[in-house]
């Protein structure tokens, strides 16, 4: 069981955190940390499946051969190698061609039931999603959720809001009588009114006031850096943030709801890649993972997590692709198997196999090559 974590892609959105430059001893401590981590918790996840249903696990390797470490206990070689880009876990009988002897088929891989062998395929991705869904838990239980008020920091000239005589430092407390205490939550009412005309309560200071503006269509970027068209009113958050105190049970709700948002997300981008409407430089692989991972830990010990909170999900989603050599691969393989009723020959197998270990290794040099273009054109 392969985990590519050079072939993730992290969105453009990951761009403006890179527009200063951590010290490198951090920046290498914090980026070992982080892949440290994501690998063995997918390997982690494979390996214990195995376990729990018994199947022999030959090697559990973090890092990709050659090896530096090794210490066998039991029927496991535990491994450290010398690659940190990914980690493996050899199960006995992985391999079709392999000759198990007799004695050991009860606990070889390919000899159990389709359900098992995709239950431990399936181990690594969901352990992923899952340590994504506790680490944002955590970060919410113990420094409660950050989040943008609606306090305007900045009017546009000749817009509706200036129009209405919005200023900056206003804070707007309701839109045609629903009360809002979120950015976001202003904004998505905004646009939920299609240009209808509505009404703010406003609070200027201590003095309670009420506008009534119309909101126009205008031209602005989304998060993947696109025009388009949307209603506005004209103004800029003030940037403040509030924190909401969530209790055990509202911070674990959270901690799912955003991992979620955060597979959405990368599902829309892959989607958009696919499409070309956004460019492929908008990747980034181990270099800007580490650039990024600096910038978090410098920030500080939460953002860390969260940041290793939102790779662990591209983790899940892009080990679950349906390229041979990658989890969703197996998944095709064993869902052919499940169709036809025997497996795929092996000679499909091998040949679909070779075709995933080459689109993986261009998706690699693509990653590499913009890394190391931003390295020494950050603003290109």
């Amino acid at each position: 069981m392969l985990n590519f974590l050079a072939s993730v892609g992290l969105p453009a959105q990951m761009a403006g955190l890179l527009e200063t430059t951590s010290p490198y001893l951090t920046t290498i401590v914090a980026f070992i940390a982080v892949l440290g981590v994501l690998i063995f918790v997918h390997e982690f996840g494979h390996f214990i499946v195995a376990k729990l249903l018994r199947v022999r696990v030959e090697a559990f390797s973090l890092g990709f051969p050659p090896k530096l470490i090794s210490k066998k206990i039991g029927d496991t070689d535990y491994r450290l190698s010398v690659v940190p880009l990914g980690g493996y876990v050899k199960l006995l009988g992985e391999n079709p061609t392999e000759e198990v002897p007799p004695e050991l088929v009860p606990y070889s891989f390919q000899h159990r039931p389709l359900w098992q062998r995709a239950a431990i395929v399936l181990a690594g991705p969901a352990f992923n999603f899952v340590f994504a869904v506790l680490a944002l838990f955590m970060v919410f239980a113990i420094s409660g959720l950050p989040y943008l008020t609606t306090e305007v920091g900045r009017v546009v000239a000749d817009s509706p809001a200036q129009r209405a005589g919005l200023q900056k430092g206003d804070v707007v407390k309701s839109v045609n009588g629903e009360p809002v205490k979120r950015w976001e939550e202003l904004a998505q009412k905004i646009r939920q009114g299609e240009g209808r005309t509505l009404t703010l309560a406003i609070k200027r200071g201590s003095e309670p006031l009420e506008v009534q503006l119309k909101p126009e269509k205008r031209e602005g970027l989304n998060i993947f850096r696109q025009k388009v068209q949307a209603y506005q009113i004209g103004v800029a958050s003030a940037e403040h943030l509030a924190i909401e105190n969530l209790g055990p049970f509202g911070a674990l709700e959270q901690g799912l709801v955003y991992s979620l948002r955060i597979a959405a997300l990368t599902l829309e981008s892959l989607y958009k890649l696919i499409l070309r409407e956004i460019p492929m430089n908008t990747l980034g692989g181990p270099i800007m993972i580490a650039q990024v991972a600096g910038k978090q830990a410098e920030m500080g010990f939460s953002y860390l997590v969260h940041f290793m909170a939102v790779l662990s999900v591209n983790l899940t989603l892009l080990n679950l692709l349906p390229i041979p050599i990658l989890d969703g691969g197996h998944i095709l393989f064993l869902f052919l198997e499940a169709v036809r009723g025997k497996p795929l020959a092996l000679k499909h197998r091998e040949l679909a196999q070779a075709v995933g270990m080459m689109l993986i290794l261009a998706l690699m040099l693509i990653v590499f090559y913009h890394d190391i273009l931003r390295l020494f054109a950050p603003h290109q």
